[in-house]
């Protein structure tokens, strides 16, 4: 269940466990309460955030049986998945991970 993290490191670890166990509201809310506070902000590092939050919204949408709007939520996410690329952040190494894991996570989707 999503909750008030402190940090970073703190939300997308929910986030990877939320993914992980099909918890794909769970996982949207995680870095939502993170990426909210921000949503105004000019920064790359908020931008990918909320892309990571379009793969959960389009994995609920997978699992709700809507693969048309999955499809748009998953398009929001390649979008801003391409500031990873470039990124500069002490937080890469993480935002690597989660995006390994939410690829694995499409295939598996796809497939089920």
């Amino acid at each position: 269940m999503a909750q008030e993290f402190t940090g970073i490191t703190e939300a997308f670890d929910a986030f990877a466990l939320s993914l992980a166990e099909g918890r794909y509201y769970d996982a949207h809310e995680d870095l939502e309460l993170l990426w909210y506070p921000h949503r105004f902000e000019d920064n790359d590092e908020v931008r990918l955030w909320k892309g990571f939050i379009n793969a959960a919204v389009s994995f609920e949408l997978i699992k709700r049986g809507r693969p048309k709007p999955s499809e748009i939520a998953w398009q929001t996410y390649l979008k801003y998945r391409v500031i990873l690329d470039t990124l500069i952040t002490p937080h890469k190494e993480l935002y690597v991970t989660i995006d390994a894991l939410i690829h694995t996570r499409r295939i598996q989707c796809q497939n089920s």
